[in-house]
């Protein structure tokens, strides 16, 4: 047998990758799926890049609002996919098994020039895997903390994605040691913020003084995250406030779910009403706006990095999925919020579940009010990391997933 010649068609397991003559097809197909706010917002600017290559293509899949405005035709909501925690997805499991399963039945039956999992890992790799086998081209957007946890998932996403989309640059080393082509495309949300936030301006949006100390709280986006972080990180501002005249509280509700949760808890609060705000959205207002920003860890931490202001990062998980964690060695490094990450050393407090703590929280927030340099002194290194992300994100990986689609 020679090289030009097939005397058999592949197996059902193998991905068929056709020739590629020259010209691409004028009304590409792509099937996307995004898991909670952040992976919506990323997919929205990837539709938009998209789109500037492909003004006549096609995308359907799972997303929220952003991706709607977007174009997208969504088969279901994103806030769907938004479940966290071992034992959260445990509680949760059969209806998402239901639903990946009706979503490979429905890509399969569109046949999209590509399949593209945004974030949300513990759904989309084995989705990905799947229609891969089925001979779709796939592509997993947001590598998952391999550098924190679990390294060797690596090789599992290079058996579900032809492509890993990174946001941070620490990425494809980790994955090159397996073999699995991933590649640094920066991270939006650099792109979209300023070098120099402008904390006037931001604070004017807010209503907020334009003197003053500010605190702004961000328990998370989630009901189950603020149902374990709330109270505590209320609590702390209270002892803030106690020690802090005129300090201004500001707390962003994510949606109106999370706005009546947090409204039942301030009610309960020790913290005076006339220093709390809480707000409908504007999270990034609020951070810009503040002088210390307490935090959930998670993406936020990123923004917070972004907006050049000093953070203290606390985070409780449930204490089955801490347990599960603990007995199985599953953490691996020291530190994992995002700015110490991306900073290669702790540069603010992390207060992880036990630690997490409102007299522990309140004494890290009042380390960086009460000391000016040292809130200062990271903004520097910030904004070296922030020039360090700017890649025009979106445009870098629709560049990536343009080498996929099958020339016609």
């Amino acid at each position: 047998m020679n090289s030009t010649t097939t005397t058999a068609a592949p197996p059902a397991t193998a991905a068929i990758q056709p020739p590629l003559p020259a010209t691409l097809p004028a009304t590409p197909r792509f099937a996307l799926v995004a898991g909670e706010t952040s992976g919506d917002l990323l997919g929205a600017g990837l539709v938009d890049a998209l789109r500037a290559r492909f003004p006549q293509a096609s995308f359907a899949g799972v997303g929220g609002d952003a991706m709607r405005r977007a174009g997208v035709d969504t088969w279901h909501d994103a806030s769907e996919l938004a479940v966290m925690g071992l034992s959260e997805v445990l509680a949760h499991l059969p209806r998402l098994l239901r639903l990946r399963a009706g979503l490979q039945k429905r890509v399969l039956g569109w046949q999209p020039d590509v399949f593209i999992g945004i974030d949300a890992p513990d759904f989309n790799l084995g989705l990905e895997r799947r229609l891969k086998q089925h001979g779709l081209r796939t592509v997993h957007y947001v590598s998952p903390s391999i550098w924190a946890w679990r390294r060797g998932r690596a090789e599992k996403l290079g058996r579900s994605a032809d492509r890993v989309l990174c946001l941070f640059p620490m990425e494809p080393p980790i994955y090159a040691e397996y073999g699995v082509d991933a590649r640094f495309v920066g991270h939006p949300m650099a792109d979209e913020m300023p070098l120099e936030p402008d904390r006037r301006a931001a604070r004017q949006r807010l209503g907020l003084q334009k003197q003053g100390p500010v605190l702004a709280v961000l328990p998370g986006s989630r009901q189950g995250e603020i149902s374990r972080l709330g109270q505590v990180f209320l609590d702390a501002a209270a002892l803030v406030a106690n020690a802090t005249p005129g300090l201004q509280v500001v707390v962003p509700a994510a949606n109106a779910g999370c706005r009546r949760m947090l409204d039942a808890i301030a009610a309960a609060s020790p913290l005076r009403a006339d220093a709390l705000r809480i707000i409908d959205g504007q999270a990034r207002d609020a951070m810009v706006a503040a002088d210390v920003v307490l935090l959930a860890s998670g993406t936020a931490t990123l923004e917070g990095l972004l907006a050049k202001r000093p953070m203290v990062v606390g985070y409780r998980v449930s204490r089955p999925t801490a347990a599960i964690v603990r007995a199985l060695g599953l953490l691996k490094v020291d530190t994992y919020s995002l700015p110490n990450v991306l900073a290669g050393k702790p540069v603010i407090p992390e207060l992880i579940q036990e630690d997490c703590t409102a007299e522990r929280l309140s004494a890290a927030v009042l380390g960086f009010l009460q000391d000016p340099a040292a809130a200062a002194a990271l903004q520097p290194r910030f904004t070296e990391i922030h020039r360090s992300l700017r890649r025009d994100a979106s445009a870098r990986a629709a560049d990536v997933i343009e080498t996929l689609i099958d020339r016609r």
